[in-house]
């Protein structure tokens, strides 16, 4: 299998692929059509499918571009997946159903952000919003250095991230920058006031599709964190020794958990996978997040921050907005047949060992 055909060089050109590649499946497609346009005018869209019986009790969900830009990677291997004779033979021997979510942030992803169009980290997005919201103290410290007027920033704003680091370590640091906050609206990391309409739309779609399941598994397909091209697979569910140990028993003894401080993420807030809880209750849930390295975390952090800094300054000079989408897109992208390949190759893996755990 040639990985790197699967792979696409803008939103447009992915969603292309994937319809191409469901019909090759002989799989229909259900959009759910974004209310705005993309960079280049085209329509956006979450596009659902689903493989196997419709009445099956056992559900996989693979799942691409909760964060927008990174669907690059997720789109590529959804559509490897989907042209992959052995994997559709294995899903159709098992009787389970799978659900392919691509796009899940097409905004993002066509505008190449990390976040929606509300500005939101879907990601940190999943609350009950007539609840008290937390409250990220160290994120308020270094806010004003993160995104300061002007960009690149100063030795002085770096001074202030550095400062903190010293005084709570790297980890320290990271946690204050992504954990998640409420508190900045036009912030990294910022979980928004309420529901997106990623939100939304992922709940009616699973309420719709894991309405009859008992068991569910998802594998969300995520880039931007630990080393290039290795594919961390980072619990993803609350914080339940049972899930976790099942996780463990289908993926393998290396699955990290934020909640030990095993995982290169730090520990997180409001995070997606709580749809399953309220959207299927009483179905069992186990699931990861397939996280597949691009640059070092600093490198990556400073590409959201710059990021973040051209949104608020429409006026930036054309050439340093272009560098700036490009900064972006590579901290989430590598653009080599040999990524491409070490990425297809282990969500193939993944996506088997879930099959199988679900069939136990």
């Amino acid at each position: 299998m040639n990985a790197e055909a699967f792979f696409a060089a803008s939103y447009a050109e992915a969603r292309a692929k994937f319809l191409a590649a469901l019909d090759a499946a002989g799989l229909d497609n259900e959009p759910h059509l974004h209310p705005l346009l993309g960079r280049d005018g085209e329509r956006l869209a979450m596009d659902v499918a689903r493989q196997g019986p419709r009445d099956a009790d056992k559900l996989l969900i693979i799942s691409s571009a909760c964060h927008g830009v990174e669907g690059f990677a997720g789109s590529g291997i959804q559509c490897a997946l989907l042209n992959d004779a052995g994997w559709n033979e294995a899903v159709k021997q098992s009787g389970i159903g799978v659900l392919y979510i691509h796009a899940l942030n097409p905004h993002g992803f066509s505008w190449l952000r990390r976040v929606t169009q509300e500005g939101v980290d879907l990601n940190r997005n999943f609350h009950d919003f007539h609840q008290p919201l937390p409250h990220n103290a160290g994120y308020d410290e270094i806010a004003a250095a993160l995104l300061p007027r002007q960009w690149p920033p100063s030795a002085a704003n770096e001074a202030v991230l550095d400062a903190y680091a010293a005084k709570h370590g790297q980890r320290g640091l990271q946690t204050a920058i992504s954990g998640g906050q409420y508190g900045h609206e036009t912030g990294l990391f910022y979980g928004g006031r309420a529901p997106t309409w990623s939100n939304v739309t992922l709940h009616h779609l699973l309420e719709e599709h894991g309405r009859g399941a008992q068991r569910i598994a998802w594998i969300d397909l995520h880039t931007g964190l630990g080393p290039t091209g290795h594919g961390e697979r980072i619990f993803a569910s609350r914080n339940d020794d049972a899930a976790l140990a099942r996780a463990r028993a289908w993926w393998g003894p290396e699955v990290t958990s934020i909640y030990d401080g095993s995982s290169s993420s730090a520990l997180l807030q409001g995070l997606m996978w709580n749809v399953v809880f309220d959207a299927c209750p009483g179905a069992e849930y186990t699931g990861i997040a397939l996280e597949f390295g691009t640059l070092p975390v600093d490198q990556m952090i400073l590409a959201l921050r710059a990021d973040h800094w051209l949104e608020l300054h429409p006026e930036a000079p054309e050439a340093l907005a272009v560098s700036i989408k490009r900064q972006v897109r590579d901290a989430f992208y590598v653009d080599t047949p040999a990524w491409k390949r070490q990425l297809v190759e282990q969500a193939a893996d993944a996506v088997r060992q879930g099959l199988a755990g679900l069939l136990r």
